[in-house]
């Protein structure tokens, strides 16, 4: 800004907007346009850090071009990594609610990043396009169990399938280490699920496990260990992921098979209401007949059944978007 107005109603100061940026922002940061752009010169200097894992191509229309995106794993001991890092977390403040810095000095964490490679007056340069941190939990006796804390694909780049390549490019990362169990995240967002879904669903199709005539017999241990010991990915994932494919492999059409699918897929979602039936039954033995009256009013059984539907619609409506995509992939 060139000035700044106080209010003419009240003696109301403008906000202090830099000390505000200071906060996350660590020194050095500009705070005018020609400083700016006189740095921007030093870009054609700048290299990926760490190691190259995956490189891949997406065709821009706008541009008229395939554009090539490298993804490269990263730690603190790569130089010049850590002050980079601390320059690249602070978008997490202005596009992640409920962000928060991570303990760098820790080892256990690992560093994905996402860039755009791309040609300037006959130099490459790397633009940044996202990234996401990995911390290795360990898990008794000799396994590890890496989480997903926190993954951004920065606005220009959204939506163009990024954020499918970097999460697949880890799990495959991690999926050649004897030492990892599984790989979870850490309180995922409703988009993550959705884009988890479509990556893991990816993977396991091809699995001998997840043939049309298995999913049709039911969700089974052979998956669960099939998925884990190839794919390191967890139990409940891996249902989630028998529930998509088997939701492809149903004619819907068919009301036996419709059915038989609807059942499958209650039998799980009714687990919370069979465990408040329980505490009911172990209410019974304690409460006087007054208090449990008053429990049993608040349990509305024809409420239940219209939540199990939602929820079951919902899913269903879900799974039909992941397999949507996965049929354009």
């Amino acid at each position: 800004y060139s000035s700044t107005d106080p209010s003419p109603f009240c003696n109301l100061q403008a906000d202090d907007v830099e000390s505000k940026i200071r906060e996350i922002i660590p020194p050095g940061f500009c705070t005018n346009t020609d400083d700016f752009v006189s740095l921007l010169e030093k870009e054609v200097n700048f290299k990926p850090f760490g190691m190259l894992l995956h490189t891949y191509s997406i065709h821009n229309e706008e541009a008229g071009e395939d554009i090539t995106y490298q993804i490269y794993k990263a730690d603190m001991t790569c130089p010049g990594f850590r002050e980079y890092h601390e320059r690249l977390q602070t978008f997490l403040m202005w596009f992640i609610e409920t962000a928060s810095f991570i303990d760098v000095d820790d080892e256990r964490w690992n560093y994905f990043l996402v860039f755009e490679k791309y040609n300037k007056d006959g130099a490459t340069l790397f633009a940044t396009v996202g990234y996401m941190t990995v911390y290795n939990y360990y898990v008794y006796p000799d396994k590890t169990r890496p989480r997903v804390s926190q993954m951004l694909i920065l606005p220009p780049f959204q939506g163009e399938g990024h954020g499918a390549q970097l999460l697949e490019t880890v799990h495959r990362y991690y999926m050649s280490s004897p030492t990892v169990l599984d790989i979870t995240a850490e309180d995922p967002s409703e988009n993550y699920v959705k884009l988890r879904d479509f990556v893991l669903v990816k993977l396991c199709q091809d699995l001998l496990c997840f043939s049309p005539v298995k999913l049709m017999q039911g969700f089974s241990q052979e998956m669960v260990t099939e998925a884990q010991q190839k794919l390191k990915i967890n139990k409940q994932h891996t249902r989630r992921v028998y529930e998509i494919l088997r939701l492809r492999a149903t004619n819907m059409g068919d009301a036996e098979q419709s059915r038989s699918y609807r059942l499958d897929i209650k039998r799980r979602l009714i687990g919370p209401y069979k465990k408040k039936q329980r505490e009911l039954a172990k209410m019974r033995r304690c409460l006087r007949p007054e208090e449990m009256t008053n429990q049993l009013n608040q349990i509305d059984l024809n409420l239940q059944r219209e939540q199990l539907e939602e929820s079951f619609q919902q899913l269903v409506s879900d799974y039909r978007r992941v397999l949507e995509r996965l049929a354009q992939a």
